[in-house]
């Protein structure tokens, strides 16, 4: 088989590298064996996206009558496509979940400043949950400490809670990261380009890492990219999780949000003004503000376990069986919600995710019709996508396949049925030397890379493959093209208007059959490319110098010498 060998650079745009006759022997070398095109059938994208978002399934909710369908659909149609079981000779992954829903929720009391105590309601003006199965929640007389953005990251020489010991207190922290107001991709944190350090999840995992009792955050509508509105809405009902163990990580009693608003109250009382600490919090030499003030709350949680299933199905590897590719997509959606107009009260999810769902199918079955790649092929449906990437971050934590044998992947969600485009989207562009891959597999396309317009926003981090991600392995998330070859990027943007606005979330998302899949086969062509390339590939892709994943994924090639080795 031809190879070429192209050497690995680091890239903040998809721009970069694309000399791919570029030649280096050295330790840098990326192998990037050419691959034929594969046979990928549109007639079972079709089918299986139809049947799967069919009133039958009543939304696909785990847990339900109809996840259960899902799951059992699944497996017989991996079955036959011609791929193997993938847990140790069989087709699911048991996941534990837990939901938990706080009810009777005291006020927030902060004491300590010179007005007397200050108390906030619940919903209105500030949320908060526990992710500790406790019947009984109580945060006491915690002090509260203002943190800035919360971030620790030392391969990027930042630390927020540098000489401050946070046990038993509560963390008050910005939204977003310190340079998110830039215009540019250039700073310390990428820009404008979101990283992980700004995700809300993020912040809650470093604050119980140091040790805190609870974690606010101040909630901003700019750099949060969405209003309180939706921050009461999705913090004040049912709260799934997957089960921690018997070894659960750090976790603080109380994770939350306050309206900015009664945050400014808050810094005032402890004679702070909001508007200075966040110019403050921009810098590097920022050190964190004890305040002087406490915070006090409690509530009650019912508590509810139950299980779903990750599906998984694989093709093994003629030489390198013990080395992996993933291909992730979510087979949920919500079941039954609010009712249309018309009545209709089934969220079918057929864009979000039955055509994801498909995809692994059809991908699957071109890939056995291929014959074995050398690497072993993974094709994973997972469960709760829509509860927090519950199903993705279970297998990632309880991974059947070692993470340290994993090579990369492929993320499928959600794929619109605008008709074909000039370009491919990318999520979170210049992360890893997957991009070089993506480049090298649209040589024989005429379409180029597009970067994901909103990086403020973060997408990169709110899919199944960011489960993988942050715990080292790289992965590509992909969506498709935004400059539409007929219409061009008005049209690209007026479908995806339409979606979102009519149908996404809702009992609209229904399959049609007059949708026009030459977008959406385009894509798939060009997935089949890239998973055929890593899997026929000697190399390991790694994440790019100063990307926040790549101290993992080297802490764990370093594991053992049977693990990978970085690029």
């Amino acid at each position: 088989m031809k190879r070429l060998a192209l050497a690995a650079c680091s890239a903040l745009l998809l721009t970069a590298c694309q000399d791919l006759g570029q030649v280096d022997s050295g330790a840098n070398a990326l192998d990037l064996p050419d691959v034929a095109d594969g046979t990928i059938s549109e007639e079972t994208m079709k089918r299986v996206t139809e049947r799967l978002s069919s009133d039958e399934f009543e939304g696909r909710a785990p847990g339900t009558p109809g996840g259960e369908k899902t799951i059992a659909y699944l497996i017989e149609e991996f079955e036959k496509a011609g791929l193997e079981p993938g847990n140790n000779g069989s087709w699911v992954q048991d996941v534990p979940l837990v939901e938990i829903t706080g009810k009777e929720f005291a006020p927030l009391t902060i004491s300590g400043g010179e007005g007397g105590d200050m108390q906030l309601a619940f919903a209105t003006d500030w949320v908060g949950v526990t992710y500790r199965e406790d019947v009984q929640t109580a945060l006491e007389d915690s002090e509260l400490v203002f943190v800035g953005y919360g971030v620790n990251a030392p391969e990027r020489e930042w630390n927020d809670y540098e000489g401050v010991d946070m046990t038993g207190k509560t963390a008050v922290i910005l939204v977003n990261d310190p340079d998110y107001g830039t215009e540019s991709l250039e700073g310390p944190f990428n820009g404008k380009a979101m990283t992980y350090y700004g995700r809300w999840t993020y912040k809650y995992e470093e604050a119980a890492r140091q040790g805190a009792d609870g974690a606010i955050i101040i909630h901003d509508t700019e750099p949060a990219s969405y209003g309180w509105n939706v921050v009461e809405s999705s913090w004040s009902g049912p709260q799934a999780y997957a089960s921690r163990g018997d070894n659960p990580p750090p976790m603080t009693k109380v994770n939350g949000w306050v309206h900015k608003e009664k945050a400014r109250e808050i810094l005032a009382a402890a004679g702070r003004d909001l508007d200075e600490l966040m110019a403050a919090a921009r810098e590097q030499d920022f050190e964190a503000v004890p305040l002087g003030l406490t915070a006090s709350t409690s509530f009650r949680n019912d508590i509810r376990t139950f299980s779903s299933q990750n599906v998984i199905a694989m093709l093994p590897g003629s030489e390198r069986p013990d080395e992996y590719v993933m291909h992730t997509a979510h087979w949920d959606h919500l079941g039954r919600c609010t009712p249309a107009p018309d009545g209709d009260d089934i969220c079918n999810g057929a864009v979000d995710n039955a055509t994801g769902t498909a995809a692994l199918v059809a991908l699957g079955a071109a890939h056995v019709e291929a014959g074995p790649a050398e690497r072993t092929l993974v094709f994973l449906a997972v469960t709760a996508e829509e509860s927090g990437l519950l199903g993705a971050d279970y297998y990632a934590a309880n991974p059947v396949f070692p993470l340290n044998q994993t090579v990369g992947g492929i993320n499928m969600d959600a794929f619109l049925m605008a008709g074909a485009a000039r370009d491919v989207t990318v999520v979170g562009p210049g992360k890893s030397q997957l991009d070089l891959f993506l480049d090298k597999a649209l040589m024989n396309d005429d379409r180029v890379t597009t970067p994901n317009p909103n990086p403020e926003a973060g997408y990169y981090y709110r899919s199944d493959h960011f489960a993988f991600a942050k715990r080292g392995v790289p992965m590509l998330y992909l969506d498709g093209g935004e400059d539409l070859i007929e219409g061009g990027r008005e049209a690209g943007a007026a479908v995806a208007a339409d979606y979102r606005e009519n149908r996404y979330h809702g009992p609209k998302d229904e399959y049609d059959p007059n949708w026009d899949w030459s977008g959406v086969m385009s894509d798939l062509s060009l997935f089949y490319r890239i998973g055929r390339m890593l899997a026929d590939s000697t190399s390991w892709p790694n994440w790019n110098e100063g990307d926040e994943f790549k101290a993992v994924r080297d802490e764990n090639c370093a594991e053992d010498g049977a693990g990978c080795a970085p690029a």
